[in-house]
């Protein structure tokens, strides 16, 4: 069972849902109007944090699941997890400003290398 990688992936889920209500706060907030992506900074960042969130997550979530089958439920749940963290971080900083958005991006990202790296290995290994 992979309960761990379970609880990781409905928690990312959850920090996505998040992320899809601030941005329609901040329409609201900012008074950009349905369909507009731009018009107010503090708008086109919230969107730009859902919409890069969005293009993490296919990356993610099946390497994070391939890892745990490959290699352990609590080590890809770990993984998960600090991804989690970075893009609360890229949030954060880029909620403030654009230039703040790195350290969150950097801590992700590496993360998500991390799952795909570890998942490829070990499938590699496994057909040599």
């Amino acid at each position: 069972m992979y309960h761990l990688t379970a609880l990781v992936t409905l928690l990312a889920i959850a920090f996505y849902l998040f992320v899809t209500i601030n941005v329609s706060r901040a329409r609201s907030r900012t008074g950009v109007k349905v369909p507009a992506a731009s018009g107010h900074p503090d708008f086109e960042r919230a969107f730009r944090i859902q919409a890069n969130t969005l293009e993490w997550m296919p990356i993610v979530l099946p390497a994070l699941w391939l890892f745990a089958v490959y290699i352990g439920d609590a080590i890809a749940a770990a993984i998960g997890a600090v991804w989690i963290i970075g893009r609360i971080v890229y949030f954060i900083g880029y909620s403030q400003a654009a230039a703040k958005r790195g350290p969150g991006f950097l801590i992700q990202a590496l993360a998500a290398l991390a799952l795909w790296a570890g998942a490829l290995g070990a499938v590699v290994l496994r057909l040599v």
